[in-house]
Parts: structure tokens; C-alpha cells; sequence
């Protein structure tokens, strides 16, 4: 099967691939006065219309992880680097991640999640507790429960009781959620996908890249809606 653009886009060097994405997320956050977590900021029009770089590289594709959504070869990606006490995070899961979602039913979307942990151990508690669910095929149910109603969990919930405790009401095995959520494997993976965030430049969440542009903090529905249905239309041309 002949590769796609995107596939082929994948095969460029990792190294230089970091440099150019944390230049750019470095620039755009700079520009658009992001600090730390932060919500939609304001953008110049102008500016916003200029042809944005091709990061299409940071897409994994692989049919095997536990933290995405629609096929691995869906024509369109959107990649997410995301906190889970980040409170404009939950705001966008709450908004705009269902319309996400029904294009990812569709097939024509893949969904790749991945938390940056910057708010420290209780961030990364709930990064692992949700691949653990993952892992039992619940990631995206989890990932609802530590955004409930669009907002998030403080401190207090993401203690591992009740992480455990959300697994049960989940339905989920607990005794092997718990046992994944602790595994140097699911360490390993959670701390990975922070690493590689911090490495291309995200300082501020949620950041994204859809169809390889970058889209920084929460922005309305509509951005992301307008993007991708762009984004197909040049993947079908």
C-alpha cells in the first residue's frame, strides 16, 4: 500500500523535527502572550492567515496506543499535549473534544492524546491512571471522569484511592488498574509523551497540532472545526 503525504512527512528526522516545532510553539506562545496554562489568547487576523509549517511529523500513527481515537490511518491527526489540573484543558474536553470525537467515529480523524505533567505528581498520577484505563480499552471514559462537567479534578481526587475508586465506577478491573498504573511500563510511556511535549516546546496547555498546524490554547469549537474540515478537503484533493 502506497504511503500517504503524511506518512512520508513521518519519516523526516526526529531531531530536526524538534528544533523546527519547538521554535515555532516557542514563537507562537511568545506572540500570543501564553504563560504556563492558559486559555484562548488573542491572535492578529493577519498574522493567523499566513501559511502555517507542516508538523505533521509529531503524529505516532500506531495502531497499539491506548491514548487515541479513529484509525491509525484516518487522512487527518490531531494531536493534543494536555494537563489534567489544567482548567482550560477540561474546558476544551468539555467544548470541543465531542465534535472531535464524531469525526474520529467517521473515520476521519485521529485522535493522539498526550499529558505534559506540568503541574507535577498529581498530574502525572492522573496521566497514568488514565493509560492504565487505557490499557483495559477505557482510556477516553477515564479521561471524561478526570474532566467531569468541564472542569477538573483538584489534588484531593487524584490521590490513588481515588483513582481506583473512579476505576471502579468505571466498571474497570481494579486490581489490574491499579497494577498497570503503578508498572514501570505505564511510567515509562506517561513520562515519554511529557518529555517529548517539553522537548518540542510546550509550555503552555492545551496546545495542538491539527493536520500539522499548530493551534495554541483553548480556542472556540469553531477553529477546530473550520481547520479540519480544510485539512480534509486538501487530503481528498
Amino acid at each position: 500500500m502506497p504511503r500517504t503525504p503524511v506518512q512520508r512527512l513521518r519519516s523526516w528526522s526526529v531531531p530536526v523535527g524538534i528544533i523546527v516545532i519547538a521554535g515555532l510553539l516557542i514563537a507562537i506562545l511568545v506572540t500570543q502572550g501564553e504563560r504556563g496554562s492558559t486559555g484562548a489568547a488573542e491572535t492578529d487576523p493577519a498574522t493567523t492567515q499566513q501559511a502555517p509549517p507542516d508538523l505533521t511529523f509529531v503524529e505516532t500513527r500506531d495502531p497499539d496506543d491506548v491514548q487515541s481515537a479513529g484509525p491509525a490511518d484516518a487522512p487527518v491527526a490531531l494531536v493534543i499535549y494536555s494537563d489534567y489540573q489544567c482548567p482550560y484543558c477540561a474546558k476544551w474536553s468539555n467544548e470541543t473534544l465531542p465534535a472531535m470525537m464524531d469525526y474520529a467515529e467517521l473515520g476521519d480523524l485521529r485522535i493522539e492524546w498526550r499529558d505534559v505533567n506540568q503541574y507535577g505528581a498529581d498530574s502525572e498520577r492522573g496521566a497514568r491512571a488514565a493509560h492504565a484505563a487505557g490499557i483495559q480499552g477505557r482510556f477516553w471514559e477515564f479521561h471524561d471522569a478526570l474532566f467531569p462537567n468541564g472542569a477538573h479534578l483538584g489534588p484531593d481526587r487524584l490521590t490513588e484511592e481515588a483513582l481506583v475508586s473512579i476505576a471502579g465506577d468505571l466498571g474497570l478491573d481494579t486490581g489490574r488498574f491499579l497494577a498497570d498504573m503503578n508498572s514501570d511500563e505505564t511510567l515509562a510511556a506517561v513520562q515519554r509523551y511529557a518529555a517529548e511535549g517539553r522537548r518540542l516546546g510546550v509550555s503552555g496547555t492545551p496546545t495542538f497540532v491539527l493536520g500539522g498546524e499548530p493551534i495554541v490554547g483553548a480556542q472556540p469549537r469553531s477553529v477546530f472545526t473550520e481547520t479540519l474540515t480544510r485539512k480534509l478537503a486538501e487530503a481528498r484533493d
